[in-house]
């Protein structure tokens, strides 16, 4: 075992369905899109994470860029391995080393994920030399980046908003007691803003820009303290099919993402109606706290407050929350053994 340990190094990994985070030695190595573009002649992967990114929506017949992973699970079992290899070897630790060390790894995963969908995960993570793998559901690990002591007898709540699923879970004594798993988070809010701008200005636009839409001027209410500036966006008329420009604003896109924010809240109301009294009680002490790239979103705090009645707090790094807590349950792998799967 001394002698595992010795050659093996340990790797967190938050494997998300628009980002993929690595902590490696304490530290967060990797961050970049969960994105890999494949040259269709000979179905190799030509580039992974930030350069793949750049070539989406701008490629040709030749070249097809693909998310491996669809609702936080993965969807294309073999561009996933290779993503998952690629971000391995850019580890600072691990590059250029003469032979591949064996790997731990500690892989966060949704609450809501299948049996079938669990293996997968742990079969793509085998393939990459890894001898250790273990699964800890998103909401713990997110609990555990902001700070929670998830294995106190007292209840809290967490919110984790991905890409690609909202992870709503009251936690006490080191588990689940209750949770929600929707598939309504980042990505969704980007298809939205995608519709709303294409059915009310006529304006086709990618999802790269919709994207960026969403975080220049997305807010969640219409009556934000900060306003952020109008923004200029650039596409596609669908009636003269000419480039054209408009100007949108925080307001607009707070009305488009109205419906998805709604069955977020709704979510929310449903857990904390299964949420047993006496951790209830606890919950009214301690409030909400939100983790997760869609919780950045302007003003949802504020109203998830407004829908409750109890104080909402935003992770200090929400984007960083959740692969800080799997990476502080690797570094306590024994301490936290049981919280894993």
């Amino acid at each position: 075992m001394n002698l595992f340990n010795f050659f093996t190094q340990e790797v967190a990994i938050d494997l998300g369905t628009a980002n993929t985070l690595i902590i490696h030695n304490n530290k967060v190595v990797i961050d970049s899109p969960s994105i890999v573009a494949i040259d269709r002649r000979t179905n190799k992967v030509i580039a992974v994470g930030e350069k793949a990114k750049h070539m989406q929506g701008k490629t040709h017949d030749d070249i097809k860029t693909i998310r491996p992973l669809k609702d936080g699970v993965i969807a294309d079992f073999e561009a996933s391995e290779f993503m998952i290899r690629e971000f391995i070897k850019q580890i600072p630790g691990i590059r250029g080393k003469f032979f591949s060390p064996s790997l731990r790894i500690v892989i966060c995963i949704p609450s809501g994920i299948t049996e079938v969908e669990k293996r997968a995960v742990k079969d793509s993570a085998a393939h990459v030399n890894a001898k250790d793998v273990r699964l800890i559901y998103e909401p713990m690990a997110a609990a555990i980046g902001v700070g929670i002591d998830v294995q106190l007898p007292k209840g809290n709540m967490i919110i984790d908003i991905g890409g690609g699923t909202s992870e709503i879970a009251v936690l006490a004594l080191g588990g689940i007691v209750c949770d929600k798993s929707v598939k309504i988070a980042g990505d969704v809010f980007t298809n939205d803003i995608a519709y709303y701008l294409r059915s009310h200005h006529n304006l086709y636009i990618g999802e790269r820009t919709a994207e960026r839409v969403k975080i220049e001027v997305g807010a969640a209410i219409e009556d934000l303290e900060h306003e952020p500036e109008d923004m200029a966006v650039q596409g596609r008329d669908l009636i003269t099919g000419k480039p054209k420009e408009i100007t949108v604003n925080y307001k607009e896109i707070a009305r488009a993402l109205d419906k998805s924010i709604l069955r977020i809240e709704d979510a929310v109301m449903e857990t904390l109606s299964q949420t047993p009294p006496e951790l209830a009680a606890d919950i009214y002490n301690t409030g909400i706290y939100m983790a997760g790239g869609g919780s950045m979103l302007r003003g949802l705090d504020q109203r998830i407050s407004k829908k409750t009645g109890l104080p909402v707090f935003l992770a200090d790094d929400p984007l960083r929350a959740v692969v800080r807590g799997t990476g502080i349950a690797l570094k306590n792998i024994d301490k936290f053994t049981f919280l894993m799967k």
